[in-house]
């Protein structure tokens, strides 16, 4: 395992040194790790424990992440590393963001590697995700460098549970993102994610008003929890008065996982009634996901109705839309990144050694 030094942490007057990447401000002694587990106090130091290893590489659709309205239907290298800045008690990935084994980290590459990997498979991205970003951005960050060098995009699959420094910075190297809104009240975060609201909302403004990474937005509805009309309607005029119309949404399904087994899964009716009323505060796409559900994953052109790109899962069907992304029947412009014709990976999964790329 390789540490490296960080700069998003200083000294305080009891000898603690504080992390100042994320709200949580951890404050450890030496030999300490945060709560994300990975940034630790050495030698009065914070570092980043896993720089270059990952807990596994994996092809997947761009879908998948999800974003719809970036470089749609093409493939994705995937990977991410071990911990997590929040503690949700409904974590799907909570195998990999609340590991605290080492051997979870059975991969190892360079960050050129990644780079000459995603190309020689052919992807245009490189995305990191499965756990947050945010707490091994000094790893990230040298990956994007060498895949903007070779002409490959990079995505940030967060939380947006981010100062505001190391945001800037991380941010900077990003292409595109999907941030996790969990909910839409603080007892929510406080209760479920041991987190704040507030810096997520402050990380969405951001990322609309102050760069140009194009982003869309999931948030996972658990009944009971974060799914009544109240909070949807809260949220989706929030996003529609802060973000603007054209940033997509998705409502994704629930399973009972992790440490949240007593809720059931989300009804697809709930997902629908979350959909119907984000398209009623005005936002143009609004999607579905985790469920069979074609209508509510498929884009339609907010100028003219029509179907623009068609969706089964991770699989595209039509699609109706130019090289630029302008809708062919009334000539609306789709918001989004669209670069020539869609890609043809659909729904496959594909684990990639990295090794074979050294």
């Amino acid at each position: 395992m390789s540490t490296v030094s960080t700069k998003y942490w200083h000294k305080l007057d009891d000898g603690r040194v504080q992390c100042d990447v994320c709200p949580r401000a951890c404050k450890l002694k030496s030999g300490q790790r945060g709560l994300c587990f990975v940034r630790a106090n050495e030698a009065d130091a914070v570092v980043l424990t896993t720089y270059g290893r990952s807990s596994g590489y994996c092809i997947d659709p761009i879908e998948k992440k999800p974003l719809n309205h970036f470089l749609p239907g093409t493939p994705v290298l995937s990977f991410g590393t071990a911990g997590c800045n929040l503690s949700c008690r409904f974590c799907q990935n909570w195998d990999i963001s609340k590991s605290r084994e080492m051997h979870t980290l059975a991969d190892s590459a360079a960050p050129e590697t990644i780079a000459r990997a995603a190309r020689s498979l052919g992807c245009r991205s490189v995305a990191f995700t499965y756990n947050d970003p945010v707490i091994f951005l000094e790893y990230a960050i040298d990956v994007a460098r060498a895949c903007h060098e070779i002409g490959i995009k990079t995505v940030a699959v967060s939380a947006g549970y981010v100062n505001p420094e190391p945001r800037k910075e991380f941010y900077a190297h990003m292409d595109a993102a999907n941030i996790d809104l969990k909910g839409f009240t603080e007892k929510f975060y406080h209760d479920l994610c041991a987190g704040q609201l507030a810096p997520v909302l402050d990380t969405l403004v951001y990322l609309k008003h102050e760069t140009k990474v194009w982003f869309e937005i999931t948030t996972l509805l658990i009944p009971g929890a974060n799914d009544s009309d109240e909070e949807l309607q809260a949220l989706t005029a929030w996003v529609m008065k802060n973000l603007g119309p054209d940033v997509p949404l998705h409502f994704t399904a629930f399973h009972p996982d992790y440490k949240l087994t007593d809720r059931p899964g989300t009804p697809v009716d709930t997902l629908a009634r979350a959909r119907d009323i984000a398209r009623r505060a005005g936002l143009h796409f609004c999607y579905t996901g985790n469920v069979h559900d074609f209508s509510g994953q498929s884009t339609y052109c907010p100028g003219c109705g029509d179907l623009v790109i068609g969706r089964d899962w991770y699989e595209l069907s039509d699609y109706g839309l130019d090289a630029s992304g302008f809708c062919r029947s009334c000539g609306t412009r789709i918001a989004g990144v669209f670069e020539g014709p869609p890609g043809r990976w659909g729904s496959r999964r594909k684990p990639v050694r990295l090794a074979d790329f050294a």
